[in-house]
């Protein structure tokens, strides 16, 4: 009898699994062009680097919108790959700064409302697309989300508020 009960759980479970669906787009590769790397590369400063990648995200999103209003949705597809590989190094390089210091923590902060400000923009996107790219768009208004959530956690860490009880 458990035997029975096991296998039909097992077989619900495995039915049910969530397969790709043959119609839906691969991600496009998060890849940056040579320019924003020498660009963002030559930007030390934190502020100057953080703006930066703000605006060459947005420069990628105006592209990805111009190309979904003309219908060209694989060029398009592949703008917001671009847009998440800079959003990937502009919060991978505020990460390896020295995050006590207030300058690093005001361009986290900077950084999530400029990400946020970004959301909407791809829901609108994501409204015209074709159904073969509604997920990884899906995906990547999610993985805004994260990074925003990245952003805002070293304001939140042991450096701002001590977790060690008062002796």
């Amino acid at each position: 009898m458990i035997a029975l009960l096991f296998s039909i759980g097992f077989f619900h479970v495995c039915g049910s699994a969530q397969e790709p669906d043959d119609d839906e787009a691969p991600p496009p590769i998060k890849q940056l062009s040579k320019d924003e790397k020498k660009s963002l590369a030559a930007e030390t400063n934190v502020k100057g680097h953080t703006e930066l990648s703000l605006d060459l995200m947005n420069k990628r999103i105006q592209n990805a919108e111009a190309l979904n209003s003309k219908g060209q949705f694989d060029e398009m597809f592949k703008e917001l790959g671009s847009f998440n590989a800079l959003m990937d190094e502009s919060l991978n390089f505020l990460v390896t700064q020295d995050k006590d210091k207030g300058k690093v923590l005001y361009n986290f902060k900077r950084l999530d409302i400029g990400l946020r400000l970004f959301m909407p923009r791809l829901e609108t996107i994501r409204r015209d697309l074709p159904s073969k790219y509604d997920p990884y768009v899906k995906r990547l208004v999610k993985f805004i989300s994260e990074a925003r959530e990245k952003a805002l956690e070293p304001m939140f860490g042991n450096t701002v508020v001590s977790d060690r009880p008062d002796h």
